[in-house]
This record gives C-alpha cells, sequence and structure tokens, in this order.
C-alpha cells in the first residue's frame, strides 16, 4: 500500500525551504479547450491557497482574442480579494501596456511579463522579434515598477526550440539580462517543450551567474514531455535555485507550441521536495484533494503521477 508521506531523508548542499509559484489557474488552464466557469477558478484559486500555496498565478489580461479561455479575468480576479494580500500572493500576466491598465484598476500588485529566448518564438507567441518584444515590454516593466508591483519576467524556449532545435545557451543569456536590466525582480527560466536535462539546466545557471544575474532573481518553470522535469528541478535546486514553477494536478501546455505537455505537477514536487526535508509550507493532501476535484471539473484523470497514487485515480 503506498504511503501517505514519503520518508525524509535530507540531502547536502539543497536549500531549506523553496516557494512554489503555483501557475496552474493560469498556465494550467490556458489551454482547456471547454471554457471553465468562473466561479470554479475562483474555487480553485481558494482551495490552492487553503492547501499552503502563497503565490498562485490567477489569470492574465490578453485580448480575449488569443486567450478565450481567460477572458474572464475582470470578473475572476474581483472574485478573490478575500484572500489575505499579506500572505497569498496573485500575480498576473499581462502583454503590453493595455493588459497592464487592466490589471493595475482591479489592484494587481504582481504583474509578469513573457519573452521568449528564440526569433521564432516571438514571432509565433508576440508576433515580433525578440528586440521587438523587449521595446514592448520596457515601458510595461517601467511603469509597473513605478506604480509599486512586483514583476517578473517569464523566458519561454530556453533550452530547446520546436523549430530552432537546441538554444544556445549565450543566446538564453543575452536575453534574460536584457529582462533583469529592464527592472525585472525575478525571471522564471522555461523548458516550454521539456527537452532540458540536468547538465543544461547546470549549465545555463552558471552562465546567468557569469553574466551577472544572481541565482537569488532565477526561478525555473519546467515542463516533463521526457520525464525530465524532477530531474531538472533537483538541478536547480543543488545550484541554489529556490523558486520553482509548478502547476496543480499537471495541467498546462502551451497553444503556440504543440509539442509541449503538461507542467511539473505541484503534487510531484513537493513528494520529492518533502522526501528531502525542504520546506515548502504545502499540505500535500489538501493540495492532492484540489487536485483530484480539479480533475472532476474537467473531466479526465489528473496526469500528476502522486494524485493518481495518493487517490487511485485510473489512467
Amino acid at each position: 500500500m503506498t504511503p501517505a508521506l514519503p520518508m525524509v531523508a535530507p540531502a547536502k548542499n539543497l536549500p531549506t525551504h523553496v516557494r512554489i509559484h503555483e501557475v496552474g489557474p493560469r498556465d494550467g488552464l490556458q489551454n482547456e479547450k471547454n471554457l471553465v466557469p468562473t466561479e470554479v477558478k475562483a474555487e480553485f484559486i481558494h482551495r490552492l491557497a487553503e492547501a499552503g500555496l502563497t503565490t498562485i498565478e490567477a489569470t492574465s489580461f490578453v485580448h480575449p482574442k488569443w486567450v478565450p479561455q481567460l477572458a474572464d479575468a475582470e470578473t475572476l480576479f474581483p472574485a478573490l480579494q478575500d484572500l489575505d494580500p499579506e500572505k497569498i500572493h496573485l500575480p498576473v500576466l499581462v502583454p503590453n501596456e493595455k493588459g497592464l491598465t487592466r490589471a493595475l484598476t482591479l489592484g494587481a500588485s504582481r504583474i509578469a511579463v513573457f519573452a521568449s529566448a528564440t526569433e521564432s518564438f516571438a514571432k509565433a507567441n508576440l508576433n515580433r522579434t525578440i528586440a521587438e518584444s523587449l521595446d514592448m515590454f520596457t515601458p510595461v516593466v517601467t511603469r509597473a515598477k513605478e506604480e509599486g508591483a512586483h514583476v517578473r519576467g517569464y523566458l519561454s524556449m530556453c533550452f530547446g526550440d520546436p523549430w530552432e532545435g537546441p538554444v544556445p545557451v549565450p543566446q538564453v543569456v543575452a536575453t534574460a539580462k536584457a529582462l533583469i536590466d529592464m527592472g525585472c525582480d525575478e525571471l522564471s527560466l522555461g523548458d516550454t517543450i521539456g527537452v532540458a536535462t540536468p547538465g543544461h539546466v547546470t549549465a545555463l545557471l552558471t552562465a546567468l551567474n557569469e553574466a551577472g544575474v544572481a541565482t537569488h532573481h532565477l526561478g525555473v518553470h519546467f515542463h516533463d514531455t521526457y520525464g525530465q522535469a524532477l530531474s531538472n528541478t533537483l538541478a536547480a535546486l543543488q545550484h541554489g535555485v529556490t523558486t520553482v514553477d509548478a502547476s496543480a494536478g499537471g495541467l498546462g501546455g502551451c497553444p503556440y507550441a504543440k509539442s509541449a505537455t503538461g507542467n511539473l505537477a505541484t503534487e510531484d514536487l513537493v513528494w520529492m521536495l518533502r522526501g528531502l526535508g525542504i520546506e515548502t509550507g504545502v499540505d500535500l493532501g489538501r493540495l492532492t484533494a484540489t487536485s483530484a476535484w480539479m480533475a472532476e471539473q474537467l473531466g479526465r484523470p489528473s496526469p500528476s503521477r502522486t494524485v493518481r497514487a495518493l487517490t487511485h485515480q485510473e489512467q
């Protein structure tokens, strides 16, 4: 019979605490074909908060035409205002100044911009070159900082691109450095199509450090296409990274990169971290129940191995 919790066996040279940046409500749901009701999304976020997650990416203020699943941002965000902003952070993605205005009007205090390390994905996702996208984000980041907001920069295709193949480390470093120099408080390194391996992760983190980007500014965002998300996360932890993106139940993909499968499941991450003796503040039982509930709302089993193991869901 599967035990409810793993045995704790700490390893050397790892952080004592990891902040999980939960992306399920935004990145996890954005690619769903059937519209998820606003009230279900709101309950999902509340349940995640009750499970102990303190950073929950709520939604995106993109044009509804591009991501119809997130067209209810103006309705959803006010439904979350009962959550204590001192304890629960609710970042939102904004694509441009118009999106930023919409977010700030509703009281958002944490925003994120979404850049690409490759020209092909910048064209597919933003219809701009890398340089043009950075020019677009500069006034967004500047204004957000002036308004006192915390700014996260997402950098996608850091390890591989479906059109260009492996992405040279110096190319990623250049765009990452531009986002930090622009004023981003933190940078999430995205393995959008899940092709990274631990050595590649270490090489990129080392190169970023050598370019003057400190590890405490960095988070990692892995997809599990080739089953490497947890091993890549461990490599990042060994390097000193303490912010890890994950999606409850392993929900998500990428609408502009068809080879991208689900994000690293938050439950799988918590299971590993708990076994290593690394604190997250997350109640695995509550989190698992939340993801099982969300899977019921979506009408299919959760892809998270931990959720399936602890709830005996059938694949």
